[in-house]
């Protein structure tokens, strides 16, 4: 006679040691994407953030030098020298294009793709 709580139907599902292995190394995988993908997200926030601090830094030094001198400053340079622009010029173009000494210059600021 048997017990009443034991029934010799119930199958238990049962995952091998190999399976388990297979199934740890995947989840494991998984992870190692993920924090690639959240690294590279992350870096391409940081470029952008970048090209729009340079943008408002040139957008201030062109307004700073039309406040002190009464004109629009002739060149890019012009601001590097008297006004400390300072950016990465191997990840940024920027195209300066002066229209005339009391018009606003024609500024455009380009990630340069690596």
């Amino acid at each position: 006679m048997s017990n009443r709580f034991e029934n010799d139907e119930i199958r238990v599902f049962r995952i091998s040691d190999k399976m388990f292995n297979l199934i740890s190394l995947a989840i494991f995988f998984a992870l190692i994407i993920i924090f690639f993908l959240a690294v590279d997200a992350t870096g391409r926030s940081s470029i952008r953030k970048q090209q729009d601090a340079l943008e408002s830094a040139i957008s201030r030094d062109i307004v700073q030098c039309y406040a002190i001198e009464g004109r629009y400053p002739p060149s890019l340079d012009y601001l590097k020298q008297h006004y400390g622009l300072v950016y990465d010029e191997n990840t940024f173009f920027v195209d300066y294009m002066p229209i005339a000494a009391n018009l606003y210059p024609d500024v455009t600021v380009i990630l340069i793709n690596k």
